[in-house]
């Protein structure tokens, strides 16, 4: 089985002025593509779906694996109609935040204070969601989490539109293009699903 690049869910440019069509362009055509690439040569026709090929491998064919995973969950996570989270998903972040503004700003904390590259989560871990960061290509452990949310801290994820000002880039995103719909749509109670 070959690993596809999987198409963006929305036009390039459609993240702008948030995220620039020259970033996702980069983003997903250069760094993603690559990672693709990368894990194709490295498979050399084995079969095993990706999920699989993360959790049998390690070193280079793990990282390429887990970054082709977590940039196609991030790609999910934006969307240029974000909208608002349900009433249900808005009782969600009030019993493990106390708001949605309170669930952002510890979010952003958290993924600006990642040292070096790495991603941010919001996972539900069956009793209640949870903020947590991975280094690396690494992603939460999906035997006792959900992924629900993730944002890419890696500096080719917003050197361009904001140079070393990853605070600001976290502010942009995650408070104008977060899927709230994908987000309600991961709940426990909606999807049994891990993607």
């Amino acid at each position: 089985m070959t690993i596809e690049l999987a198409p963006l869910p929305f036009e390039a440019s459609a993240l702008q002025p948030f995220i620039s069509e020259r970033t996702v362009r980069l983003h997903h055509g250069g760094h993603q593509a690559a990672y693709v690439k990368n894990l194709n040569n490295m498979l050399d026709g084995d079969s095993r779906p990706l999920l699989e090929v993360i959790n049998d491998s390690h070193g280079a064919m793990f990282n390429n694996a887990a970054q082709v995973w977590n940039h196609e969950f991030l790609w999910q996570s934006l969307s240029p109609t974000p909208g608002a989270p349900s009433p249900e998903l808005q009782a969600e972040f009030d019993a493990s935040f106390g708001s949605t503004d309170n669930f952002l700003t510890q979010l952003i904390q958290a993924a600006a204070s990642q040292f070096g590259s790495g991603w941010a989560w919001l996972v539900h871990d069956g009793s209640g969601m949870q903020i947590t960061t991975t280094a690396n290509a690494d992603l939460p452990n999906l035997s006792i989490c959900k992924p629900l949310l993730t944002i890419d801290v890696w500096e080719h994820a917003y050197y361009l539109d904001y140079e070393n000002r990853r605070p600001e880039y976290l502010e942009a995103v995650l408070r104008n293009v977060v899927n709230w719909q994908h987000i309600d749509n991961l709940l426990p109670h909606r999807s049994t699903n891990h993607a």
